[in-house]
């Protein structure tokens, strides 16, 4: 039911119309809180800095969010005709994806319910202006 001229595309909404590039790592079977901490990491940094700061990041999350940026930097390079050297991490947050609900049996017949959650990553990279 939705229009498409009344919703804005993906594109739209995180780059407008500057130059740039954006990954979205959706499902990733970690807790959003965990990948929260690794992409507060590398927010605003150059894409190396950011790539080399991941690989040696001691966190799980660190892996799902450097293959994501490479994929952004690798978007960047490829449709929009950037230089690598040139970008930075304009803008990666972390949404709450679908949580699988688990039971646990418990004593005396109870039961806990064992939340499994997962995350959608976006990355944006675009250009350092103005240097």
């Amino acid at each position: 039911m939705s229009d498409k001229a009344t919703r804005p595309t993906l594109r739209s909404r995180l780059l407008g119309e500057r130059p740039g590039a954006y990954a979205v790592a959706k499902h990733v079977r970690i807790s959003p809180t965990k990948v929260r901490r690794v992409v507060d990491l590398v927010r605003g940094l150059d894409v190396q800095d950011a790539l080399d700061t991941l690989k040696f990041a001691p966190q799980g999350a660190s892996t799902p969010v450097y293959k994501c940026l490479a994929s952004a930097i690798a978007n960047a390079e490829s449709s929009e005709g950037l230089r690598a050297d040139e970008l930075y991490v304009a803008a990666a947050f972390v949404d709450e994806g679908m949580t699988l609900r688990r039971i646990r049996p418990r004593a005396k017949g109870r039961a806990d319910r064992i939340m499994k959650r997962a995350s959608h990553i976006t990355v944006v990279v675009e250009p350092r202006l103005g240097d």
